[in-house]
């Protein structure tokens, strides 16, 4: 297949999308030997794309029976994958040109969405200027909350039913552009409730037959990679749990990524959003491999979150390279431009690969964490008891991978390696060892909380906490490894502390 990838044009300052995707594959398949010699890779036999589920030397997962290039599968199991995403354009600038982008996609009200603080900066006067000097006439709505709620969410539900608007523009965080894809989800299905289009078991899972408004996504943080997805996350509150939409249907149709705009984050929200974008590449690349999971009836109904694939492996694999060289600069040096840049295009490189593959146990046990915090609230945030989702999602990063390594041991060695560990003596055996300490190494440097104890948590806290992650099965049965309660208990326990 053709993969594109983004090019960076020194002179313009601007991005342009090319076909020259033949280095970067050709940079993941120099990263470790050539042992894989399964169809599924054309016999170009990179470890970066080897799915290991046994302990012995063939590969279950595999053999030519597993393989795309391989004769039709038994109806159980999965043969296909499906790619999307959003439209990107990347650059210092691009927010400017939202009012154009507007106007040639015909529309003539636009609603704005931001939140409080956002609504004040530089990102939110720019996105109006622009539209106002296009002649598009804009609404704004500055209530989005940081980590939406089910009463947020419907409280802009309401605002967007209210009008009839041809279009959605966010500028924000994850929190804006989540909360304007259910908006705009919504208001084109005026009689339906949020929980329709919910995953199950939680809610309906409905398919998404509706035909939705434009949205365009200008993203100020440099984490949940929302501007590429079709997933949107928020808070139910009487499960205490976050619970997620997931489908291509909600994907914004044009994602500006401005590097700009992340200049001037907070040093925490640009610290925690980078685990997001960490945790976002690890998950995807260690997800279960897309052939275990079972084939839909329909195309209509296959998930987003499909499993580790080729395709989503070359991006998630990028976008941990990225992290591990640009992260801690861009946390330590505030004026580094190149840093936040990286980090703001590896933000949409690792939503390109969990989007389409999906995340796993990281994730999953977050949404209890963030959701049932009582007291815990994170520097640089809302005035609100808050536990950042990237926080919540790393905080658990080190006793997941250490759980999962076993299933797929390669990968967890070479994301080790990524991320500065020396994996030349290592056995396969201890993969989840040496990505568990590569990442706490990692967190020690950046002065993380010790733990679930540094959020307020207890032992006495993690049965509500498993039984809060239970029904993530949007993303726990991504998991390279089944998972029930004692599984996810013990993971929580050794997740009490960190160091």
């Amino acid at each position: 297949c053709v993969l594109r990838v983004l090019q960076w044009d020194q002179r313009a300052a601007t991005v342009t999308v090319t076909a020259m995707s033949a280095n970067l594959v050709r940079a993941v398949m120099q990263t470790v030997g050539s042992r894989c010699l399964c169809p599924a890779h054309g016999g170009l036999a990179h470890a970066a794309t080897q799915h290991a589920h046994a302990p012995h030397a063939s590969c279950p997962t595999h053999t030519p029976s597993a393989s795309m290039a391989s004769a039709p599968p038994t109806a159980a199991k999965e043969y296909a994958i499906e790619v999307a995403a959003a439209t990107v354009r990347y650059g210092f600038g691009v927010t400017r040109e939202v009012g154009m982008d507007a106007q040639n996609m015909g529309c003539s009200h636009v609603a704005l969405f931001t939140d409080p603080n956002i609504s004040k900066l530089d990102p939110v006067r720019i996105a109006r200027e622009s539209l106002e000097q296009a002649g598009v006439k804009y609404t704004l709505y500055d209530q989005v909350r940081v980590e939406p709620s089910d009463t947020s969410v419907q409280h802009a539900v309401d605002f967007a039913r209210r009008h009839n608007f041809d279009a959605y523009v966010a500028v924000g965080g994850g929190s804006t552009i989540d909360t304007a894809k259910i908006a705009n989800l919504m208001s084109a299905d005026r009689t339906g409730e949020v929980l329709d289009y919910v995953n199950a078991p939680i809610g309906k899972g409905k398919p998404i037959t509706v035909k939705l408004k434009p949205l365009i996504a200008i993203p100020t943080t440099s984490g949940t990679g929302s501007e590429t997805t079709g997933t949107a996350v928020f808070d139910y509150k009487r499960l205490k749990a976050k619970v997620g939409i997931s489908n291509r249907g909600i994907r914004p149709t044009l994602g500006l990524i401005d590097p700009a705009n992340v200049m001037t984050m907070p040093r925490n929200v640009k610290l925690y959003s980078g685990f997001d974008v960490l945790c976002h590449a690890l998950e995807s690349y260690t997800a279960i491999p897309f052939q275990e999971r079972p084939r839909p009836a329909n195309p209509l109904v296959r998930p987003l979150y499909q499993g580790s694939n080729q395709i989503s492996d070359v991006w998630s694999l990028e976008g941990l390279r990225i992290v591990a060289q640009y992260l801690k600069r861009s946390v330590d040096h505030p004026d580094d431009v190149v840093a936040h840049a990286q980090m703001h295009l590896a933000a949409s490189m690792a939503g390109i690969g969990f989007g389409n593959a999906g995340c796993h146990l990281c994730h999953g046990l977050s949404y209890p964490i963030s959701s049932q915090n009582r007291s815990f609230a994170a520097k640089g945030y809302a005035d609100h008891a808050l536990i950042p989702h990237g926080l919540s999602v790393m905080i658990t990063a080190p006793a997941v991978f250490e759980f999962t390594g076993p299933a797929c041991p390669d990968r967890h060695l070479l994301a080790a390696s990524i991320l500065g560990a020396d994996i030349t003596k290592a056995k396969r055996a201890d993969a989840g060892r040496v990505l568990g300490d590569a990442l706490r190494k990692f967190m020690a440097s950046v002065n993380v909380e010790d733990g679930l104890t540094g959020l307020g948590y207890t032992s006495a806290d993690l049965p509500a906490l498993v039984e809060g992650a239970i029904p993530q099965e949007r993303v726990t049965k991504l998991s390279p490894r089944a998972v029930g309660r004692e599984e996810l208990g013990a993971i929580l326990e050794r997740s009490l502390k960190v160091y």
